[in-house]
């Protein structure tokens, strides 16, 4: 991977993230914190969006499929937390 496409992976990263933070509200992990999330969060979302039948390209759809995965992942942390107390 050239550093250009890291970049990109990061940005595309911590923008979905945040935004999905800020759509599902109560979730805040900071800068690295929605970095991850949103990296997780595009793969996620890759993968269900795959499934059913869409894919991604360019940076815009890249950034819509980061947030629909990382609102799932934080749905699924949120699950967790919940029973958890």
């Amino acid at each position: 991977m050239h550093s250009t496409g890291l970049i990109a992976w990061l940005f595309i990263g911590g923008i979905s993230g945040w935004l999905a933070g800020k759509i599902y509200k109560g979730f805040g992990f900071g800068l690295i914190g929605n970095i991850i999330v949103g990296i997780i969060g595009s793969v996620l979302g890759g993968f269900v969006l795959d499934i059913v039948g869409f894919q991604s390209t360019g940076m815009i759809s890249s950034i819509v499929t980061a947030v629909i995965g990382a609102i799932l992942l934080l749905y699924i942390v949120g699950l967790f937390k919940r029973n958890k107390q």
